[in-house]
């Protein structure tokens, strides 16, 4: 019989054992962190009915989902968490209690170009605060600011988040009578980062259709730079011509005193002009965080407000506020540029209890009496020879090796050695779980992520 050539579809990543356990340490330090917030962990379908995902479809979305039919069923995989959820919060509105407070940590899937750090198959991290007709302002700097303390438990510290606000860009182009092409210009100026300033002026007259003039003046708005105290007081100039444009302003202001109150440095938060986000939903603050030495990478988390998401579900006014890590993007350019910690145990198991006499039963009680203390414990049963048996515990990295001889048996006590330092010790079963506990504790105190 023909033999099928083992593959992994281009855009889907498949991880070897230790870089896995690394992302599921990532997982574990966002699950905590969204935890302490009081947000409450949520899953939902992957696959759902293609006429609910695609309710306010169409364009790049309706382009890039996956869809397939099953029987007379039309289905397709979800492309992000955040059409899911308002989907879940209309069908369960008289079960939840608002506001509602959810993460979720799932695949999506997309059918774009597989390119570099660019996935067909990827992990988002979401968070998400939904109100019952009304959601106040506060949460619009909750959510960065949780953001702020999720990345700095990761290990990461150089990062900054970039807030605008919708409604001041719509009152805006409103003032310069543009308000019209708003979604189009925010869609393009979206862009800036990407291809600059030229193309993006170029894109707004032969796609969007402005004059030249006014292009210009959208590119000088958005160029307005400096501390946020300064860029603030530069759109304190523009106060009086348009009342969403106030609002806006208003709601940008507040949210950047609160995240200063909320304990985020003005460094790791700067208002930013040119941040819009693609998607048409958004409808107040907006969010995206940059890696600051490695502005290439783009946005590795971004989110923002949204009135209406769920108005294709329901009639109710269901607010919301969010922001998603693009996980798996995220895990990528750091295994890239070398930033993952290589202290952490990334080991299947803390110890490996090696019998070496024909009879098992005091190597099983020991192996049960580590895993009942907590210890993830392995037991080698394979009949190998003691170099293979160390061997094995080398290559998987496992800290501790168990030694359970004819002496140990006797005395009642394990030998337990230490794969890093060498040492080797003799203690009772308690004393052992003790001592690689704390051992273990320590050595994976560190972050995820290398300053």
């Amino acid at each position: 019989m023909a033999k099928v050539s083992p593959r992994t579809l281009s855009g889907f990543m498949e991880l070897l054992p230790d870089s896995q356990m690394k992302m599921e340490r990532m997982m574990e330090v966002l699950r905590q962190s969204y935890g302490v917030y009081g947000f409450t962990p949520l899953d939902t379908p992957i696959i759902e009915s293609a006429e609910v995902l695609l309710a306010k479809g169409g364009g790049e979305t309706e382009k890039q989902i996956y869809r397939f039919s099953k029987g007379d069923s039309d289905l397709a995989l979800r492309f992000d968490l955040t059409v899911p959820l308002a989907k879940y919060v209309a069908a369960h509105y008289g079960e939840l209690t608002f506001p509602f407070r959810r993460y979720q940590i799932g695949k999506v899937y997309r059918g774009e170009r597989a390119q570099r750090g660019r996935f067909r198959e990827f992990y988002q991290a979401d968070i998400d605060v939904i109100g019952d007709g009304k959601l106040d302002i506060i949460n619009e700097a909750e959510i960065p600011a949780i953001i702020y303390s999720t990345f700095t438990k990761l290990g990461i510290s150089k990062f900054k988040i970039k807030v605008n606000n919708r409604k001041l860009l719509n009152g805006f182009y409103t003032m310069n009578g543009m308000d019209s092409k708003a979604g189009d210009i925010m869609r393009t100026v979206d862009k800036l980062d990407k291809i600059g300033s030229e193309k993006v002026r170029q894109l707004l007259i032969d796609d969007v259709k402005m004059l030249p003039c006014k292009a210009e003046n959208v590119l000088d708005f958005m160029a307005i730079k400096g501390s946020n105290a300064e860029v603030i007081a530069a759109l304190e100039r523009f106060r009086g011509m348009d009342a969403t444009f106030d609002t806006g302003l208003d709601e940008l202001k507040t949210v950047a005193r609160y995240l200063a109150d909320f304990g985020v440095p003005e460094e790791n938060f700067a208002i930013d002009l040119t941040i819009a986000r693609g998607l048409d939903y958004y409808t107040g603050t907006v969010y995206e965080t940059e890696m600051t030495e490695h502005p290439e990478i783009g946005s590795v988390c971004s989110g923002g407000r949204y009135d209406n998401l769920a108005e294709y579900y329901t009639d109710k006014q269901l607010p919301g506020v969010g922001i998603s890590i693009g996980l798996t993007r995220l895990f990528y350019v750091l295994g890239e540029q070398g930033l993952l910690s290589d202290e952490l145990i990334t080991a299947p198991c803390d110890a490996l209890v090696i019998p070496m006499t024909e009879d098992l039963g005091y190597a099983i009680s020991a192996a049960t009496a580590l895993r009942q203390a907590g210890v993830r414990t392995q037991l080698y049963s394979e009949k190998k020879k003691f170099k293979a048996k160390m061997s094995y515990a080398d290559k998987l990295s496992i800290p501790f090796v168990v030694l359970v001889g004819e002496d140990e048996i006797k005395e009642g006590l394990l030998s337990v050695k230490d794969m890093a330092s060498g040492e080797q010790v003799k203690l009772s079963p308690v004393q052992a779980a003790e001592h690689i506990a704390a051992a273990v504790a320590e050595r994976n105190s560190g972050a995820v992520i290398k300053e």
